[in-house]
């Protein structure tokens, strides 16, 4: 309301636009969480109503801007692994989609099954695109430790929640005809988005490695880094869910050791939020102090 124009800048600027399909992301994981933890689906469908809302409004404002814009940046400039915040948000309404497609009754439960599918695809397609000129980027373009920044783990993170998506459902089809004769082809894409983002895993932690040890690039404390964590735990739930949903058991200790890789990724991330907020307490006591003197 008070910064309407910087809203909007911020909107449609290549690198800071895509942050908004954070606000898609959220809304609909808390649904899933709703659901999840609480039964609550009436909180779940107001959230997945308010997420569908929001992605129609972003997806074709944002994209259409950065299509007929007429001062865009290069490619090495304008992209980073932020950009798959698009797949995250659309991948997180397939989610509460099917989670929701499992609790409601005939009509509506094929229709959302529908919906889910659809948006799982479409995703899918949206990660092959940006993940190709991503890749291009890294392989074709000077690559600075600086440019390593923590949402490149999106990469994994946007191939996590579209396992979950499909291992979602997955176990929706015994109720879904349509779903159920489309199992050999929902069984394929999961596993392959799973193993895609498994790929990625090794990769980012070499990288990192050349980023803060090779490199000696400075480890302090970023919010930027907990766009690095949500994928680890993505992966750890999205691990378990393919696992129990096409019963293989043998993956099942995948996410047994990666929810404590998860989890000290967290509290590495909350002792630096922790540690940067006493600092600036002890700066603005000080200046205060000093003030009075």
């Amino acid at each position: 309301i008070w910064f309407t124009s910087q809203f909007f800048s911020d909107m449609v600027d290549h690198k800071r636009g895509p942050g908004f399909f954070t606000s898609i992301a959220g809304s609909c994981v808390l649904g899933s969480q709703f659901v999840l933890i609480s039964g609550s689906y009436l909180a779940a469908t107001f959230l997945w109503v308010l997420g569908i809302i929001l992605w129609i409004g972003l997806t074709y404002t944002i994209f259409t801007a950065f299509t007929i814009k007429e001062k865009k940046p290069t490619l090495d400039e304008g992209i980073t692994g932020a950009w798959l915040l698009a797949v995250v948000s659309t991948q997180a309404i397939a989610v509460l989609s099917a989670l929701i497609a499992s609790h409601w009754k005939q009509p509506y439960k094929l229709e959302v099954n529908f919906f889910a599918l659809s948006m799982w695809l479409w995703g899918g397609m949206l990660y092959i695109w940006m993940i190709s000129l991503i890749f291009y980027r890294y392989t074709f373009f000077k690559f600075s430790p600086g440019d390593l920044a923590p949402p490149y783990w999106i990469n994994m993170g946007a191939m996590a929640i579209s396992t979950l998506a499909g291992s979602m459902l997955i176990a929706n089809s015994p109720d879904a005809p349509f779903l159920r004769s489309l199992l050999p082809f929902l069984k394929g894409f999961t596993v392959f988005f799973w193993a895609t983002g498994t790929w990625w895993i090794p990769m980012l932690f070499i990288l990192a490695v050349w980023r803060y040890v090779y490199k000696r690039f400075p480890l302090r404390y970023d919010p930027l880094y907990w766009g690095a964590i949500f994928p680890l735990g993505m992966y750890t739930a999205c691990t378990f869910q393919m696992a129990r949903a096409m019963e293989l058991e043998f993956l099942q200790m995948i996410p047994h050791y990666f929810v404590y890789i998860a989890l000290l990724a967290w509290l590495a991330a909350f002792s630096g939020l922790v540690y940067k907020l006493v600092c600036r307490l002890l700066v603005f006591l000080n200046k205060r102090g000093l003030s009075k003197h």
